[in-house]
């Protein structure tokens, strides 16, 4: 929207310019040429508090027929007819601009930005465009925000009316009495503003006042703080760093014009801040340039070679670019509005005299007059703005419908998410279909799913043991397990089975404890001596065999649980993943955190649930294993021996790594010699069912009669059972002690204890009973390693996963109250947070339509 215009000297010539002026010189007309025709207008009434009111209609209807008297002849009724157009389409520019400040909206409409160092004269200047001095010169460090002036020229004003915005809102407040008073207003509002930011020293939002007067222009000015070097004392260190930033941010936009002022006396080659200027406007297109103080400068001049070099500025900057030159009074007892004006006018005079009449030679009027004097830079900006709020009309009004378009369609977008907020039954509908999307993916991935990649979800053996809680086999920390695809990345029921098989491996490789030393032995062989005559050695063995099973497997199930939780735990992320994935952004209500981090610890609740379940189980099941009915059957199992396990020399990562490779390596080699054909099949380990679980108790105790009974059948004659073979010895058919074990020709049995001298324990009766315990420990570990232990952690695992996870998860999130429920949703107030966005975006929109209507209605009068 910006114009690419140069200011040049062609741009401001008097007679070029000719058409342009034709409201000004009817506004000359207005206020000097013919004041005796016009009636006298109560511009304004002093109401009962003090306040300055605007005009009643009485004074509108005066002041029409004043101007019906004043524009008699046609040519004068056309100047009046262009003076309000002028002044509607200048009047729509600013309400629009209050409207973009109040809405923090930015429109790219012409503005015009003063920027210099501190004391150069920018506020002196400012009050030379309004016509009145209310001491904005006198607050500490000048502007510390951004003062949007907008001044507007009424001819029945013959007293300021200056009204400042009301922070964030279009409207304005009541007029400042008197406009003395005026920069106290704006240092009040800037250091509240300051403070309730964190006592900051500058802050970009402006300030925006508007002044009416018979005496300005049509003009809208931001004035900006000064640079400077140095913080004061009590000033942040960064506050000279602060106002450059914002300084430049203001005058960075290309449909800004930038009036920038430096005192007279400091030459064109040590200017401090012309470089700034250059970083925003690099070849000074819409810059204007204004040396300020000009009378100062001009006592350094005696011949007119020397004042026409300094007006040209030839050799510093660009050809394009004529500076002006003002110099403003500075008599500081100056009070009245009146007498202000009337200096302005003097100063400019003098100036003038002293060009002509001081300096030998005089000056090149052809070329600088024009640029000298503040009179002339009030018009020269005047015409300049009209003329670029007259080019930019049309590409306001697109800006303004594109603007209310988007403004429109957020705030249908605002309605639409309040109204989600709001109705807790969508909420309801949408985070069950999502919750079940996700159960559903998780049971896929039990049940094999060829979609997620193996390289992004899958883990190998070893990086599924560093991530767990259970980096290493209790007991086995010296000897390496390394089940079938150990090199491989595996996920979900896959890597599942692989740490069943890695148990199993694990399980079988557990010896007979070390901590079973001989005086332990001996205490539990001691105290059996004492309650058995026969058969106490077994009993012995049996009791050391149980306690070895439980320290020794007690700590692997442990483990077990451990990794099979942490393998269930990974399924959640990847199951998201591929809920995300199949579903569109609104169905996975991706902006609720909250419900997704609820979703993801119900999930993990419901699998430390079934981990607590598993250990549990198999807590009893070791107690099952480890009883005496188990105890009776071992003794019909032969002995499976030990599996060897290749021992670790070195428990480094990298060997670790390097070994599943060899494994995974391995695993690929046990093919039938071709591609593509199946590797084979481990070869299924022969055992025996024993009991699973105390909690079907008939049924146990029913096997183990028919499994009884039909040993003793195997007897030779039905008078007893058959050698080393046990009788039924259930609670209700238990034989007598004495016929619990059939000896042929009264052999001993193995284990039992024998006495050496009456006292002491041989050795070879301590060796049976440790034998015998080592032979019952191995037959507890294979029932655990193949029976007890797949079974239950899949029943406790596997089972739940597939067939209660999604009730279990849906019985957390959705069991709850509404208010409850929303809270996933929104947090505290969010609700009514929705709804003032809503209703602060209602009123952008409502801001922006009847702007664009304005400028459309405008549009049709131009």
């Amino acid at each position: 929207m910006s114009s690419s215009r140069v200011f040049d000297n062609a741009v401001f010539d008097r007679d070029a310019a000719a058409p342009d002026q034709s409201f000004h010189q009817t506004l000359s007309k207005m206020q000097v040429a013919q004041p005796g025709q016009m009636k006298p207008v109560p511009a304004t009434a002093v109401q009962g508090n003090g306040l300055v009111r605007r005009s009643t209609v009485a004074d509108a209807n005066t002041l029409r027929e004043s101007t019906q008297e004043l524009f008699e002849t046609s040519e004068a009724q056309i100047r009046y007819r262009a003076y309000r157009s002028e002044y509607r389409r200048y009047d729509a520019y600013s309400r629009l601009q209050a409207a973009a400040v109040a809405m923090g909206e930015s429109l790219a409409i012409p503005e015009i930005v003063a920027i210099g160092g501190q004391s150069d004269g920018k506020s002196s200047l400012l009050e030379a465009f309004l016509g009145f001095r209310f001491n904005v010169r006198e607050v500490e460090m000048g502007t510390r925000r951004p003062l949007i002036v907008q001044m507007v020229h009424d001819p029945t004003a013959n007293e300021p009316r200056c009204r400042l915005q009301e922070e964030d809102s279009d409207e304005y407040g009541p007029p400042i009495v008197p406009e003395t008073a005026v920069a106290d207003a704006i240092q009040r509002r800037t250091e509240e503003h300051l403070r309730k930011m964190g006592g900051i020293a500058v802050s970009s939002k402006p300030i925006v006042m508007r002044a009416e007067y018979a005496y300005c222009p049509n003009l809208t000015i931001i004035d900006t703080p000064g640079f400077i070097l140095k913080a004061k004392t009590g000033e942040q260190d960064n506050t000279p760093d602060e106002i450059m930033s914002m300084v430049k941010a203001q005058a960075s936009p290309p449909h800004r014009m930038i009036l920038f002022l430096q005192q007279s006396s400091v030459e064109w080659a040590s200017s401090l801040w012309l470089r700034v200027v250059q970083e925003v406007d690099p070849y000074f297109q819409r810059t204007v340039i204004v040396a300020s103080k000009f009378d100062n400068r001009l006592k350094e001049f005696a011949e007119r070679w020397e004042v026409d070099k300094y007006l040209s500025a030839t050799g510093y900057l660009p050809p394009n670019v004529r500076p002006f030159f003002v110099a403003l009074p500075k008599d500081r007892a100056i009070q009245s509005s009146a007498e202000w004006r009337r200096s302005m006018s003097e100063v400019d005079q003098a100036v003038f005299k002293h060009l002509k009449d001081g300096i030998k030679g005089g000056f090149d009027e052809e070329r600088f007059a024009s640029r000298i004097g503040f009179s002339n830079l009030k018009k020269f900006l005047e015409e300049e703005l009209s003329r670029r709020y007259r080019e930019a009309a049309p590409a306001t009004l697109a800006l303004l419908q594109e603007r209310c378009d988007a403004v429109s369609a957020e705030l249908m977008a605002a309605e639409i998410r309040l109204k989600a907020a709001e109705d807790v039954g969508a909420l309801r509908r949408a985070a069950m279909k999502y919750a079940d999307t996700v159960a559903r993916q998780v049971v896929l991935l039990l049940q094999g799913s060829a979609e997620p990649d193996p390289m992004q979800h899958g883990l190998t053996t070893a990086e599924e043991r560093a991530a767990s809680r259970a980096p290493q086999w209790p007991g086995l920390t010296n000897k390496k397990v390394r089940p079938q695809h150990c090199g491989s990345k595996l996920f979900g029921g896959a890597a599942f089975e692989r740490c069943l098989e890695e148990f199993n491996l694990a399980v079988r490789s557990m010896r007979f404890p070390s901590s079973m030393g001989e005086d332990r032995i001996r205490n539990i062989m001691l105290s059996y001596k004492g309650r058995h005559q026969t058969g106490g050695g077994a009993k012995a063995a049996e009791d050391i065999a149980r306690q070895a099973a439980k320290e020794a497997l007690g700590p692997l199930l442990d483990a077990a649980c451990v990794r099979m939780a942490f393998i269930l735990r990974r399924l959640y992320d990847i199951a998201a993943d591929r809920a995300a994935a199949t579903m569109g952004s609104k169905e996975n209500l991706h902006p609720y955190i909250s419900f997704h981090a609820a979703l993801r610890s119900s999930h993990q609740s419901f699998i430390n649930r079934l981990e607590e379940q598993a250990r549990s189980m198999l807590k009893t099941h070791l107690e099952a294993a480890t009883s005496q009915f188990a105890m009776n059957m071992y003794a019909m199992m032969p002995d499976p021996g030990d599996t060897e396990v290749p021992a670790s020399n070195s428990s480094s990562d990298a060997e670790e790594e390097g070994d599943e490779e060899e494994g995974a390596a391995a695993d690929d080699r046990q093919v039938d010699g071709a591609e593509g054909v199946m590797p084979t099949p481990v070869q299924v380990r022969a055992h025996m069912t024993v009991p699973e679980t105390p909690a079907s108790i008939a049924a146990t105790n029913q096997v183990l009669n028919d499994r009884l009974k039909a040993v003793q059948l195997a007897g030779a004659d039905g008078a007893g059972p058959g050698p080393g073979r046990f009788e039924d010895n259930t609670p209700s058919r238990r034989a007598t002690k004495s016929r619990r074990f059939g000896l042929p020709n009264g052999e001993r049995p193995a284990g039992a204890m024998v006495s050496n001298g009456g006292n002491e324990l041989s050795s070879s009766g301590t060796w049976d009973v440790v034998s015998s315990a080592e032979k019952l420990f191995r037959k507890i570990r294979t029932a655990v390693a193949d029976q007890y232990a797949p079974t239950t952690l899949k029943n406790t695992f596997l089972d739940p996963m597939t067939e209660r996870l999604g009730l279990e998860v849906a019985l957390d999130l959705f069991a709850r109250s509404d208010a409850d429920f929303a809270g996933m949703f929104s947090a505290a107030g969010a609700v009514a947070a929705l709804a003032s966005k809503r209703d602060m975006l209602a009123r952008r929109v409502e801001g922006l339509i009847k702007c664009k209507n304005e400028f459309q209605e405008l549009a049709k009068c131009l």
